[in-house]
């Protein structure tokens, strides 16, 4: 869920199979839309340390189409919170970034899991080449960090694709007086 968008969805992966979701629904019939999903090179339980998440953009403005309005720098400094719901709790991420990459395959061209690769993957992003885009400058990620990468198309240059990133925050700066960002446990 992303406050002040209409992204609000269950994420789902269909393990042996990682375009399913592609053109598929959350009950398994083929939809055009598809659904939000990750692929098996992630874990479910969002202890990667990327987790790459995808979504068509689609023209009604449902799935990721709204992760485009983050390209407005407005819209990008007062919309800074991600919340993903486990069965355990409420996980709370700080948006660090947004901006447009290539189509490659993320987590086939990166070892995330290596920390020096993914401390220079978050160094790179944020060199000069990506200064035009969107920075939460505030925040400092490592690669001893957990985040999620939410990937989008773009209809009219399919070589790109829309990224939004951001880091998981521990418990100590998830704040009391916000009650809608706390990380809570939820009893099943």
């Amino acid at each position: 869920r992303i406050p002040n968008t209409k992204i609000d969805y269950p994420i789902l992966q269909k393990a042996g199979d990682d375009s399913f979701y592609l053109k598929h629904d959350i009950y398994q019939r083929p939809r055009l839309a598809g659904s939000i999903y990750t692929e098996d090179c992630n874990s479910k339980d969002f202890t990667d340390p990327n987790t790459v998440i995808y979504g068509h953009n689609m023209r009604n403005l449902t799935m990721f189409q709204n992760l485009h309005l983050f390209a407005d720098k407005e819209f990008f400094d007062e919309n800074p919170y991600v919340y993903i719901y486990t069965p355990e709790q409420v996980l709370v991420y700080k948006i660090f970034a947004a901006y447009l990459y290539d189509d490659r395959h993320l987590m086939n061209s990166f070892d995330f899991s290596d920390e020096t690769i993914f401390t220079e993957y978050l160094t790179d992003i944020q060199d000069e080449n990506f200064q035009k885009e969107n920075f939460r400058e505030t925040i400092t990620v490592t690669g001893a960090d957990k985040i999620i990468t939410l990937i989008t198309c773009i209809r009219e240059q399919p070589e790109k694709r829309v990224y939004v990133q951001a880091v998981l925050l521990p418990d100590n700066e998830v704040t009391q007086n916000e009650p809608a960002k706390q990380r809570i446990h939820l009893t099943k």
